[in-house]
Parts: C-alpha cells; sequence; structure tokens
C-alpha cells in the first residue's frame, strides 16, 4: 500500500489578501466587463457525427447585458411579471379561434370554398 508523500513546508496560518483582491472585487469586474466561453462537443462513432452540442456562455451584469444589445429576459413571458396574464390571454384567443372554427361551414375543401 502506497501512501501520499508527505507535505513540507506548507503554512498553516491563513493567507493575507492585499486590498482590491477579494472574491467580490473579481466578481464585481468579471461582470462588469463580461466574459464569454464558448465550446464545442462532438461525438462521433466511425466517422458518423452522432451528437453537436454547441455550447456559447456570456456571464455579465443585466447591465452590460443591456449595453451589448442583448435583452431577450424583458420580453420572454416565462421571465415577466404578467406571464399569468399573458396565459390566461392567449388561452382566451385559443378559445375564441375555436368557437369560431365550429362556426364554420363544414364539407369545404382546406377552407378553400367549393
Amino acid at each position: 500500500m502506497t501512501y501520499p508523500a508527505p507535505l513540507h513546508n506548507v503554512s498553516t496560518s491563513p493567507m493575507t489578501r492585499r486590498p482590491g483582491e477579494s472574491l467580490a472585487d473579481i466578481l464585481e469586474r468579471v461582470l462588469d466587463k463580461g466574459v464569454v466561453i464558448a465550446g464545442d462537443v462532438v461525438v462521433n462513432v466511425l466517422d458518423i457525427e452522432l451528437l453537436t452540442l454547441k455550447v456559447r456562455l456570456l456571464i455579465a451584469s443585466a447591465d452590460t447585458a443591456k449595453e451589448m444589445g442583448i435583452d431577450w429576459w424583458a420580453s420572454d413571458p416565462f421571465l415577466s411579471s404578467n406571464a399569468a396574464e399573458l396565459q390566461r390571454e392567449n388561452d382566451d384567443l385559443r378559445n375564441r379561434i375555436e368557437r369560431l372554427e365550429r362556426m364554420l361551414p363544414t364539407g369545404t375543401n382546406d377552407g378553400a370554398g367549393a
């Protein structure tokens, strides 16, 4: 049985941090500037591509993203505060369309008329 080598010259005193190097400062800098992580994963078997994953990740603050022209969350109904109202309106419109379709005469060819 083998054991790991003992650690030599390891200090047990807490690390001293210089001002401006805290995690909060680093996080603030990342969110202010933004970070882009991009990568592709391709799975091949016998030169046949089975799966391709394209990963594009942007880490930034909402304000920085808006400055870049990225604000999809503002119009996403699932992230909107009025998502329930939009769903209710959608359901009402579907019901109205269904009622109107039932009122149409049957026997027409693809709705083009006789």
